[in-house]
């Protein structure tokens, strides 16, 4: 009998085995990392012909509106001629433009010799037609002759 009560008992342990956790937790970072660059990659599919539709150019010309020195508005068009427009006519092209062409990007170009003013009302023009990005153009000062 004394033999059974000299023999220790075993203690509990009271931890928690967090290896299978940790190595749970690192399989599914390396899925993780493995699968994420793949989410951008488009699929190659091959697109129906036609003779019928009409083809889209994108040019990397871009839109500009022009303001001369009397304050006149001008609209210039990729592959288009230049055009005289009134601030109506000018909202109503550019919210058409807007909708078609989220990423669409206007520069105005203003004479040195009109006011400020006229540049302004052209790109809150522009912004209140939906346009998301207007710039202004400008010039690069010229060497002088020697």
């Amino acid at each position: 009998m004394h033999s059974n009560h000299r023999r220790k008992r075993k203690k509990l342990k009271a931890d928690i085995n967090v290896v299978p956790y940790i190595d749970v937790m690192l399989v599914l970072l390396i899925i993780f990392m493995v699968t994420a660059p793949l989410l951008n990659l488009g699929v190659d599919i091959e697109l129906p012909e036609s003779e019928v539709a009409k083809t889209l150019n994108v040019q990397k010309d871009p839109f500009v509106v022009s303001i001369d020195a009397q304050g006149k508005l001008y609209l210039t068009i990729p592959n288009a001629p230049r055009e005289e427009i009134d601030e109506a006519g000018l909202l109503n092209k550019f919210s058409a433009f807007a909708k078609q062409n989220p990423k669409l990007t206007v520069y105005v170009a203003g004479d040195g010799q009109v006011q400020y003013s006229k540049v302004y009302d052209a790109m809150a023009l522009l912004q209140r037609a939906g346009v998301p990005k207007v710039g202004l153009m400008g010039q690069p000062p010229q060497e002088p002759k020697r």
